[in-house]
């Protein structure tokens, strides 16, 4: 059986040394992230998957007993699998119902829509109970001045100290972003929907 060469050895210590350095980076990192708070989530950008990540979480934090409420923005005609599952979970919904606004084109009906699914928004986040509350599509109705920025903003700032929220949408208003404590961007690589495949129900939604 041959030996490794003095070259296999000096790369396995290598390799070695720069793992114990990551290693120490990653503990440093750990011992310093100390503190406990209710996380403000943003997922935003025009590639697919913000929304299936925010049920994701909401999905983990049922997984570990926590109380989790979903406000779903926009896409309340669709069918959604999500919702089935979460809701025999005990996760309670709030759907605005008008579906997409480019469907319904009445600026009026959307506007009011919206401020009943604020509304409902607003009072879970007062609720020191719900640990975790997933405002779906949120951004659009920003975005469109459905709701108003200052609003929104203060009933974020002011909810339980523990309570995590994650916002869903494209384009998130930069107040929102600066709010946030962590903030991930979906960037669109390749698209099924541009070469003509329909959206699928169990995979899309």
């Amino acid at each position: 059986m041959e030996q490794p060469s003095d070259n296999s050895e000096q790369k396995a210590e290598r390799h070695k040394a720069r793992q114990q350095k990551l290693k120490a980076g990653v503990d440093a990192k750990i011992a310093a992230a100390q503190d406990e708070k209710g996380i403000l989530l943003v997922l935003t950008g025009n590639g697919k998957g913000k929304s299936t990540a925010g049920f994701g979480t909401v999905a983990r934090a049922v997984g570990h007993g926590h109380k989790a409420a979903v406000v779903q923005f926009i896409k309340g005609t669709w069918e959604c699998g999500e919702r089935k599952l979460l809701e025999g979970a005990g996760v309670a919904f709030e759907v605005m119902g008008t579906g997409f606004t480019w469907e319904t084109q009445d600026r009026e009906k959307d506007t009011a829509a919206a401020l009943k699914a604020w509304e409902v928004a607003e009072q879970w986040l007062k609720d020191e109970s719900i640990q975790c509350l997933l405002l779906d599509e949120l951004t659009y109705m920003v975005s469109y001045h459905y709701l108003d920025l200052e609003r929104v903003l203060t009933a974020l700032k002011e909810r339980p100290p523990m309570q995590h929220v994650i916002i869903t949408g494209r384009a998130c208003h930069r107040a929102i972003i600066e709010l946030a404590d962590t903030v991930s961007e979906v960037q669109p690589i390749k698209h099924a929907f541009e070469a003509g495949i329909k959206a699928q129900p169990g995979f899309d939604y």
